[in-house]
């Protein structure tokens, strides 16, 4: 992981844990069922694209080395990796 993309996700997971916080106190303040919910798919949806983006990242670059390397082993264990996590963030 570069340095630069690191800085840029921590600051997103930062937001996102200020919106999480932030629906904390909604619910603590019994606010309207349906801005929650809103604000719940607001929090997941951003949290989904931090995911692509480290997904797309690691195939850019573990993957991808692991293509490049020739080593079957490595290759499978990226592959096997790769699916699972796919598998369960479909879920």
């Amino acid at each position: 992981m570069t340095k630069g993309s690191k800085v840029s996700r921590l600051k997103r997971l930062s937001r996102i844990e200020g919106q999480v916080r932030g629906l904390a106190r909604m619910v603590e303040e019994d606010r309207y069922c349906i801005d929650i919910v809103t604000q719940i798919a607001a929090v997941r949806a951003a949290l989904r694209r931090v995911e692509e983006d480290v997904l797309r990242d690691h195939i850019s670059h573990c993957v991808a080395h692991a293509m490049a390397s020739g080593n079957k082993a490595d290759q499978t264990q990226k592959i096997d990796e790769l699916m699972d996590v796919l598998v369960r963030s479909a879920r």
